[in-house]
């Protein structure tokens, strides 16, 4: 899941003034950590410590009410609410935030707990799939790459992905165009899943896959933090990449990171 972070930093300050520049400068000081990654975060710490994936939501998200860029306005009010309920919403918060449980569960498990992870803000269909779509596309990843050991070449990691992109799209993608998406800001589910699908299948390295998704110049951090999410789990994340990242988090973040992977381990 440190891979949808990495994607939310780098892409944060390209988020309301998007850039096509590939070669963009990864890091500078106006970088930062957005609610994607206090989103991703929270559910990482309810898979850990066994709690309601809204309550944990709820209690991050009041514990950081005023991240880079801001909530949107019904996840703000869902936020300041004493009794939050489910609106309806496909945004693509629930499939940014989703990527700890692809690391974490397997099988049948892995739509069930997306689910989940979805329906306590995000309950409309839309916004379900493209959870789940994202927790598939990470397993499926998972298990041929860092579990199978298999070459991420083209053609495997269209393999791996084709379980995501069948339960997602099915097979409407024979005419996708990513130019449909270009500089365009779109906040569902369905104008960030697909390309940031697209965008892995279409990389040859996870530092490739981020600069891909920033610079297609949409919704930046948080395509970042899905393709991010998905390409970590096919290729291994540079060191200088994983420093820099770590570096912008606070200490109660970095303890659920490591909480996370210890326990993930020991599993």
């Amino acid at each position: 899941m440190l891979g949808a972070i990495i994607g939310d930093i780098v892409g944060s300050r390209f988020e309301f003034h998007g850039t096509n520049d590939y070669d963009f400068e990864l890091f500078t000081d106006r970088c930062g950590y957005t609610d994607d990654s206090i989103c991703t975060i929270a559910v990482a710490d309810a898979i850990v410590r066994g709690i309601d994936y809204g309550e944990s939501l709820h209690n991050w998200c009041r514990k950081y009410p005023h991240p880079m860029g801001g909530y949107g306005g019904r996840f703000a009010a869902w936020v300041h609410s004493d009794a939050p309920k489910p609106y309806g919403s496909f945004g693509n918060g629930s499939a940014m935030r989703v990527s700890p449980v692809g690391w974490w569960f397997t099988g049948d498990d892995v739509l069930e707990e997306a689910k989940k992870t979805a329906e306590c803000t995000h309950n409309h269909k839309a916004g379900i799939e493209g959870a789940q779509a994202v927790a598939i596309a990470i397993s499926d990843c998972l298990a041929m790459f860092r579990h199978g050991g298999q070459t991420p070449n083209a053609q495997n990691i269209a393999q791996a992905l084709a379980r995501a992109k069948q339960f997602y799209w099915g097979d409407s993608d024979i005419d996708f165009n990513i130019e449909q998406y270009r500089n365009r800001f779109d906040e569902t589910c369905q104008g960030t899943v697909p390309p940031a699908l697209w965008i892995v299948a279409h990389s040859t390295s996870f530092e490739d896959a981020i600069r891909q998704a920033v610079s297609l110049g949409a919704d930046a951090d948080t395509i970042g933090a899905i393709v991010g999410s998905i390409a970590e789990a096919i290729w291994p994340i540079p060191e200088p990449i994983k420093t820099q990242a770590l570096s912008r988090l606070p200490q109660d973040m970095l303890t659920v990171l490591t909480n996370f992977r210890t326990h993930l381990h020991n599993d």
